[in-house]
C-alpha cells in the first residue's frame, strides 16, 4: 500500500485548508472595519454585479440556444438531392472516368455508412463519424444533431438524416447523410454578445457602486449628524444640542428620540445641580449651629470656666436636636435619590400593599407625636400596588404635616375612601399663592420656616404617589386649614392569589 503524499503547504507552513478559514476570517473583520457607507456601496455593487452576471448569463444561453437551433433547422432544411449523393458515391468510388462536376454549396456533405467510413464533397474536410451517425445509416434513429470537429479541428454543427433511398456503398452496407456546417456561425455572434454584455456588466456594476456611495452618503447625513452630536456631548458635555428631526422615517425618530434623551439629561443635570445646591443651603444652618455650639462648649472646657448647668443642658439640647434634624434631612434625601427596590427577576418590589393597614400604622406613630391633638379616621378597605415602606413613609409624612401645622388641643381627620386619603387639619392653613410649591424640594412656606423640618416631606408624598400611578394635592379646607388628598388606584378587595412559583398557568 502506497504511502500518500502530504497535502500542499501554503508559505507559512500551513496547508491551503488551514489557511482558507484564516483568510475568510480576516476579509470579514476588514469587511467589518470599513465605514458604514463603504459596506453600502459595495453591498449595492455585489447585488447589482450578481443582478447583472446572471442577467447576462441568461441572456447569452437562450442567445446561444436560439442560434443553435435556427443552424439545426436550416441543416435539416438542406435539400441534398440524388444527383448530388450519386455524383459523391462515385466520385468516393474512384469509378468515374472523368472529374465529377459538384453544385458549389457552403455547407460540408458527406455519406456516413454503417461501418464508420464517410465519403466528404470535394474541397471539404472530412468529419469523423460519430456513433450516432451510425445509428442513423443502420435505421436505429431517424435523424441525429450534434456538435464535434474536423478533421482540421474546425468546430462544426452535424445533423444526419436518414436517406430514403436504395444507396449503398461499395461494401453494401447502408448510407446516411450528413450536412455540417462551422459552428463559427454560432459562436462568432456570442462571443459578440459576451463582450457586449461584459461591457454593459462592468459599466453597469461602476454605475451601482457610485450610486451606491451617493446614495449611502446621502442617506446616512442624518445619522453623520447625530453622530457629531454625539461626539460632541462626550467631548464638551454640552447637553443643549438638538439635532433637526424632519419626516416621519426611522432617522428622524432616532433623532427625536436622541433629542429627547439630551433633554431628559440636560432636565435631570439641573435639578441634580439644584438638589446639591439646596441641599447644601439647607445643611449649612444646622451644621452652623452645631459647630457654634460645639465651639461654646470646647472653649470652656479649655479655658477651665464651666458653662452653668442650665446652659450646658440648653446647648446639648441643642446639639441633639441638629443632630436629629441633620438625621431626618440626609434620610429625606436619600429617600428622593432612591430608585425603586429590584425584586426578583429584575422587576421592581411592587406588591399588593393593604392600604388602610399602612393608614392605621401611620396614624399610631402620628398620634404619638402629638399627644394633645385629636385625630380622628374613618378608614374603608383599599389595595393598591405599591412599595409598602415607600408608601408607609408618605402616610407619615401626610399625617406629620397635619400634626405639626394643627394647634394644642386642635383635631385632625383622616378618611379614606374608595382609593382616596383625606387628611385635614385645623391650622393656619396655605395661601393661594403658595399652593404652586408645596412639591417642590425644600421649599417651605414662611410661617412654616421656624418649624422643624427639611422641607422634602411632600416631594417624597408626590414622588411616591407618581410611582404607584396615583396623585396628591393641598387645598385650603372649608373652615380653615388645609386638606392634603392622596389618589391611589386599586380595589376594595384585594386580588385572588397567583399561582404558586414553578407551577404552570
Amino acid at each position: 500500500m502506497t504511502a500518500q503524499p502530504p497535502p500542499p503547504r501554503a508559505p507559512g507552513g500551513a496547508t491551503a485548508g488551514e489557511r482558507a478559514p484564516g483568510l475568510l476570517a480576516r476579509a470579514a473583520r476588514r469587511y467589518r472595519q470599513l465605514p458604514l457607507r463603504s459596506r453600502l456601496a459595495m453591498l449595492t455593487a455585489v447585488a447589482v454585479a450578481l443582478a447583472v452576471a446572471a442577467s447576462a448569463a441568461a441572456c447569452w444561453l437562450i442567445t446561444r440556444d436560439r442560434l443553435t437551433g435556427q443552424l439545426d433547422s436550416t441543416l435539416r432544411s438542406v435539400d441534398v438531392g440524388q444527383g448530388y449523393v450519386q455524383a459523391l458515391k462515385i466520385s468516393c468510388s474512384g469509378t468515374a472516368d472523368g472529374q465529377v462536376a459538384f453544385q458549389p454549396t457552403p455547407y460540408t456533405v458527406q455519406l456516413v455508412s454503417t461501418s464508420g467510413d464517410v465519403c466528404t464533397s470535394p474541397e471539404k474536410d472530412p468529419i469523423p463519424a460519430q456513433r450516432a451517425d451510425v445509428a442513423v445509416a443502420d435505421g436505429r434513429l431517424n435523424s441525429a444533431v450534434h456538435t464535434t470537429r474536423s478533421v482540421d479541428g474546425t468546430p462544426m454543427r452535424v445533423a444526419t438524416l436518414h436517406y430514403p433511398g436504395p444507396l449503398t456503398d461499395a461494401r453494401g452496407n447502408r448510407i446516411a447523410v450528413s450536412v455540417a456546417a462551422p459552428m463559427d456561425q454560432v459562436t462568432q455572434p456570442l462571443n459578440q454578445l459576451a463582450l457586449v454584455l461584459l461591457i454593459v456588466s462592468g459599466v453597469g456594476v461602476l454605475g451601482a457602486a457610485t450610486a451606491g456611495l451617493w446614495v449611502a452618503r446621502a442617506g446616512l447625513k442624518p445619522v453623520d449628524r447625530l453622530t457629531d452630536a454625539a461626539e460632541h456631548i462626550a467631548r464638551t458635555e454640552d447637553l443643549t444640542i438638538r439635532i433637526p428631526a424632519d419626516g416621519e422615517d426611522e432617522i428622524a425618530r432616532l433623532s427625536r428620540a436622541f433629542n429627547s434623551m439630551t433633554a431628559a439629561l440636560a432636565a435631570s443635570r439641573e435639578l441634580q445641580r439644584q438638589l446639591i445646591a439646596d441641599a447644601g443651603h439647607e445643611l449649612r444652618t444646622p451644621l452652623t449651629s452645631l459647630r457654634t455650639n460645639i465651639d461654646l462648649l470646647v472653649r470652656s472646657e479649655r479655658a477651665g470656666r464651666p458653662i452653668p448647668p442650665a446652659d450646658k443642658e440648653a446647648l446639648l439640647t441643642s446639639v441633639k436636636a441638629q443632630m436629629g434634624e441633620l438625621a431626618s434631612l440626609i434620610g429625606d434625601l436619600q429617600e428622593l435619590s432612591r430608585t425603586p427596590d429590584a425584586g426578583p427577576g429584575g422587576g421592581t418590589s411592587l406588591r399588593v400593599v393593604a392600604l388602610h393597614d399602612t393608614v392605621a400604622t401611620a396614624l399610631e406613630r402620628a398620634r404619638l407625636r402629638g399627644p394633645t391633638l385629636t385625630i380622628t379616621s374613618d378608614l374603608a378597605p383599599w389595595y393598591v400596588r405599591a412599595e409598602a415602606a415607600a408608601l408607609e413613609r408618605a402616610v407619615v409624612n401626610l399625617l406629620d404635616n397635619a400634626v405639626k401645622f394643627s394647634p394644642a388641643g386642635g383635631t385632625v381627620e383622616v378618611r379614606l375612601a374608595a382609593g382616596e386619603l383625606t387628611v385635614r387639619d385645623h391650622g393656619p392653613g396655605i395661601a393661594e399663592d403658595e399652593l404652586p410649591h408645596v412639591f417642590a424640594r425644600f421649599w417651605r412656606s414662611p410661617s412654616a420656616r421656624s418649624l422643624p423640618g427639611s422641607g422634602l416631606g411632600l416631594s417624597i408624598v408626590a414622588r411616591t404617589a407618581e410611582q404607584a400611578g396615583g396623585g396628591v394635592l393641598l387645598r385650603p379646607a372649608p373652615g380653615g386649614g388645609t386638606e392634603a388628598v392622596l389618589t391611589l388606584p386599586g380595589a376594595p378587595t384585594p386580588p385572588p392569589p397567583g399561582p404558586p412559583a414553578g407551577t404552570p398557568e
